[in-house]
């Protein structure tokens, strides 16, 4: 082995003095945290709910796309959106106590809690429930606080009376105007968690990102960053807000989209404050429903499929749906985009296993890229592994840790 001029004093000074450096960078960004990503989030206000929602939701997606299909895409793709409607409709659950259920009185608003938790403790226990589940409550800014607390402790008695905590659980805490909302939140969470009889850690959180002091802090910091540390750890995503949002930067509803600038601006703000650190990210919805006559619901499909579209490349894997006339084409757009690119992303991470020479000179992280590309396409039921022939899922999982 060569020898270099500088002593091994030299090598463990380095080291030590970095040691806290090391051990920091270490704590906050873990990389991609392990499991599945759903598609989409689906938004219920909490007076529909029903443990057979999903399932009601699927049949009704399939009528709509007897009646006015067929979608956009190939027949590769249409059989396997009629298959995922039929046995996974809704990948993720948001029973909506927010925006989507109103203000009514207290006594209402328990009562609903109550029953929304049994609800969904019977929809586990029948196997009726989407993977994903959980509430958004309402915010915690003064006028709205102690509801949401008390909304959120009355449901999860009515969910553990049925039975245990689901897995995939999460809840929701919207319209951030200071991190130390979010602190507030964590705070709750670890409260409620020996009240229950809950595991420490076991209920976590997603924060919705629908104000401009979620990207901006008064004192002119990245709050966005800020909100991911307060979490204490229970942070599991960053939602785009799209509609408050915009409207609190004062953008007229006409032009409120997923793609204006300003909700680029707050995405990318998001995306770099995300990246690493195992919180993953989704983008918002579109208010324009498929509901109508035949020419209203396809161009509504193809508006949905666009913005679709266009998050998946531009890294957001996860959206909101707020009909079951949306999820056609939410599947559709996101099976489109994986099978259109599992075969290039298969060949060249074989490629990059082989060190053969095809095309492209991939780094590390690029494989790693093209394996978690490939693990989202099998987990949503875009392509199946046996299409990826010698790429096996634990392969893949092992270039996704960099194993």
């Amino acid at each position: 082995m060569a020898q270099g001029r500088l002593s091994e004093d030299v090598y463990a000074n380095i080291d030590a003095r970095l040691a806290e450096v090391d051990a920091r960078v270490a704590g906050l960004y873990p990389g991609e945290p392990p499991g599945r990503q759903p598609v989409h989030t689906v938004y219920v206000p909490a007076g529909r709910f029903t443990a057979d929602l999903a399932a009601r939701w699927g049949e009704q997606a399939l009528t709509v796309l007897a009646e006015h299909g067929p979608l956009e895409t190939d027949d590769a793709v249409v059989e396997r959106v009629r298959a995922k409607l039929a046995a996974e409709p809704i990948e993720d659950l948001r029973i909506d106590f927010e925006d989507g259920y109103g203000r009514p009185d207290d006594k209402t608003e328990d009562a609903d809690a109550r029953a929304a938790g049994a609800e969904l403790a019977a929809s586990v226990k029948d196997g009726q429930a989407p993977p994903f589940t959980g509430i958004r409550f309402k915010s915690f800014e003064q006028p709205t606080r102690r509801r949401g607390i008390r909304t959120l402790d009355l449901f999860l008695g009515g969910l553990l009376d049925g039975g245990g905590l689901p897995e995939g659980f999460v809840v929701t805490l919207p319209k951030v105007t200071a991190v130390e909302q979010v602190e507030a939140c964590a705070a709750v969470l670890e409260q409620l968690e020996p009240a229950y009889g809950l595991a420490a850690g076991a209920l976590r959180f997603e924060v919705q990102v629908e104000t401009a002091q979620s990207i901006l802090g008064e004192d002119g910091t990245v709050a966005v960053a800020r909100i991911i540390q307060a979490g204490g750890g229970r942070i599991t995503g960053l939602h785009y807000g799209t509609y408050d949002y915009s409207a609190g930067l004062g953008i007229s509803a006409e032009y409120q989209s997923m793609e204006h600038p300003a909700a680029d601006f707050a995405k990318g703000f998001m995306q770099v404050a995300a990246a690493g650190t195992g919180v993953r990210l989704s983008d918002g919805s579109t208010n324009k429903l498929p509901v109508g006559d035949r020419g209203t619901v396809r161009a509504a499909w193809r508006e949905q499929a666009r913005l679709i579209r266009r998050s998946l490349e531009r890294g957001f894997y996860q959206g909101w749906d707020l009909h079951p006339h949306q999820l056609p084409s939410r599947y559709a757009a996101t099976y489109a985009f994986f099978r259109e690119g599992f075969e290039p992303a298969a060949a060249r991470l074989r490629n990059y296993a082989a060190r053969a020479e095809g095309g492209f000179l991939d780094e590390p992280a690029t494989a790693q890229a093209l394996a978690a590309y490939l693990c989202r396409g099998l987990d949503c039921g875009a392509i199946g592994e046996p299409e990826l022939t010698d790429l096996d899922r634990a392969t893949l999982d092992r270039y996704v840790r960099r194993a």
